[in-house]
């Protein structure tokens, strides 16, 4: 069983983004690991497994416009299962 069982990646695009920020942020406020936030001021790609997947679309949606949004759950990948 997986610690953590949802792979989250999206996009956020806005204005004056900084990645240390955001992954400070999350950091603190949210369980999980492999967290990845790279990019520039107007674009950052985040990629993060969480249990909580909705929490931090909730989040990044309030500091920029977030799409390309994959959330996977990766238990049922691992036993052979889409999605």
């Amino acid at each position: 069983m997986l610690e953590f069982k949802y792979d989250t990646q999206l996009l956020i695009e806005g204005e004056n983004l900084d990645e240390d920020e955001i992954s400070e942020y999350f950091e603190e406020h949210f369980k999980g690991d492999c967290l990845l936030a790279v990019g520039d001021e107007e674009l950052i790609k985040i990629h993060f497994h969480t249990n909580e997947p909705w929490d931090v679309l909730k989040y990044c949606a309030s500091i920029g416009e977030i799409h390309d949004i994959v959330i996977e759950d990766m238990d049922r990948q691992s036993r052979g299962l889409k999605g």
